[in-house]
């Protein structure tokens, strides 16, 4: 096992087989180069990405938003119990060296502020366009990707 995490950030539902199947590809991706897997653990995004790494055998772990492990989906290997509800998010953010934001709803958006934040990179695939937005982003730390695959060799090529 590798020193690289890296957080999955989505929404929880995914009415969407293109995203759904990007976060899985992600998910193949990250085990394929060892890298540890962390997310929010719960279903859409998150257990798509779940389910790829679970397929490749890599390992994956959920940083839960209810005070009980067994709320996670069931492709995590480890679930973390934290009762923190969406403060979990900044969980997610502070253990992952970089963050790859796949669709996703206000909760993403949420994590992209914290990574913000944090200065941590976030990779941005089908989601919020905070390019064409007017606001104070550090945009050095965005980065656009268009496919699983160019997600996560940007991922990897920042973290060297």
């Amino acid at each position: 096992m590798s020193e690289v995490n890296i957080g999955i950030i989505g929404a929880g539902r995914c009415d969407s087989d293109r995203i759904r199947n990007i976060a899985f590809e992600i998910g193949e991706l990250l085990a394929e180069k060892e890298a540890l897997m962390i997310c929010g653990g719960k279903g859409g995004v998150m257990a798509a990405a779940s389910r790829g790494v679970e397929s490749a055998g890599g390992i994956s772990l959920g940083i839960l938003p209810e005070g009980k492990r067994g709320g996670g989906n069931e492709h995590l290997s480890y679930g973390l119990a934290t009762g923190l509800g969406q403060g979990r998010n900044l969980l997610i953010v502070l253990n992952s060296d970089i963050l790859i934001a796949i669709g996703g709803g206000y909760g993403t958006l949420s994590e992209i502020a914290l990574a913000q934040k944090h200065e941590k990179p976030v990779i941005l695939v089908h989601t919020w366009p905070l390019e064409e937005i007017d606001y104070d982003f550090d945009r050095s730390l965005l980065y656009r990707a268009h496919n699983a695959e160019e997600a996560v060799e940007k991922a990897f090529n920042l973290i060297e």
